[in-house]
């Protein structure tokens, strides 16, 4: 006798609706279903692969069983709810041993893996040569359910090692979620050696129920339209706006934190939920973060929340900098941007004459349009540089 399916999902998507945080959507709704089915099946292989009579197995026969649990790819345009489904998902699924990560970082960690497995091969403290299975070994120790977000493949790097990679976690048990842009069949579009890439793809749909989030609601543009997402000047009031604008934005869900991996270096993210990330001005232009840092932010998030940006003057002409690298990186990509901040635009920086004060036109310029609706109703321009 089956068990029933385990709605813990389908209940945390009815309170919200319930509270006007999200509207009813029936494509969302299918999902949350589908995910509700997904965390029953992993309750129903937790239990066998404890059960006493399940005992005697190896660890080859375990993780034969929960290789029968196939995970989900959901695929759609941005601001669609794929984020949101995750973060509630990894809240109520009853894996322990789980792990929610961009899936850029992911491939990051695993080049860092096999380049420590060649060096210790090369010091004579490891057998083999290959770094695939001892890397995908480490990997399924630590976790049985991977959930990724924004999966997509560009790198030809990744691409070349994802089919034995993921034949590793999948044969080892790692059951895998992931919300995406891209529909599977067209990761690695037009890139090098493609051919190399198809068996990689077959094998994730064999291994994933697909999931088209098909709505034509945008629900992030929903919520910032007609909201002030430029907010000045700095107070009580400001902080306020801000903090209700995020939990709208955010669907009331516990932000949490994360890194960032970028050419070696973690960007600290300490709020972050739904495909949102929320920074300081000083975490993001008091640090010694350059271009290269910001475009990684704009990659990881379709929308960013600044707090706290100050009037600047040629004293502080190093954050006015980086503040203006910032501000051109997510207008590049079409990153949604709401503000607080101790001035209107044209008034942030006071300087006249110099390199930053002519920048600076630009970038209140730019402030400007990205508070606009036409501005609010773009589409996200992915991996721009």
């Amino acid at each position: 006798m089956e068990l029933p399916v385990n709605r813990a999902l389908g209940a945390r998507y009815d309170a919200l609706v319930a509270a006007g945080e999200i509207s009813e959507d029936p494509v969302q709704r299918e999902a949350v279903h589908h995910l509700d089915v997904l965390n029953t099946r992993l309750a129903e292989t937790r239990l066998a692969s404890k059960k006493s009579s399940l005992g005697w197995l190896f660890a080859k026969k375990k993780n034969q069983l929960w290789s029968s649990v196939d995970g989900l790819y959901m695929w759609g345009g941005v601001g669609r709810g794929k984020t949101m489904l995750m973060d509630l998902f990894y809240e109520v699924t009853v894996i322990h041993r789980k792990r929610r990560v961009h899936f850029h970082e992911f491939m990051a960690n695993v080049h860092e893996r096999i380049h420590e497995h060649r060096q210790a091969h090369k010091r004579g403290e490891v057998k083999g040569d290959d770094p695939i299975p001892p890397v995908s070994a480490q990997i399924a120790e630590e976790t049985r359910l991977l959930l990724f977000d924004e999966f997509s493949v560009t790198d030809i790097a990744d691409a070349m090692i994802l089919g034995r990679l993921f034949t590793q976690l999948f044969d080892l048990g790692v059951i895998v979620v992931a919300t995406s842009n891209v529909d599977p069949d067209l990761l690695y579009k037009d890139g090098l050696n493609r051919q190399l890439f198809l068996p990689f793809i077959k094998q994730l749909k064999s291994k994933t129920k697909v999931l088209h989030l098909d709505s034509t609601t945008d629900y992030r543009l929903e919520k910032l339209a007609g909201a002030p997402v430029y907010i000045s000047p700095l107070g009580d009031d400001a902080d306020s706006q801000m903090g209700v604008l995020w939990a709208k934005l955010t669907h009331g869900i516990k932000p949490h934190a994360e890194e960032l991996e970028n050419k070696g270096r973690k960007i600290p993210v300490t709020c972050t939920a739904a495909d949102a990330a929320r920074f300081t001005f000083d975490e993001l232009c008091m640090q010694p973060l350059g271009a290269s840092d910001y475009l990684r932010i704009a990659h990881a998030y379709g929308t960013v929340f600044l707090d706290h940006v100050p009037v600047m003057s040629r004293a502080r002409r190093n954050e006015a900098k980086r503040f203006i690298i910032l501000i051109d990186t997510l207008y590049d990509n079409g990153i949604k941007l709401v503000v607080s901040a101790e001035a209107e635009p044209q008034n942030l920086y006071e300087a006249e004459g110099g390199t930053e004060a002519f920048e600076f036109d630009r970038t209140a310029s730019r402030l400007i349009e990205m508070r606009s609706e036409e501005y609010l109703a773009g589409e996200r321009r992915e991996m721009q540089s």
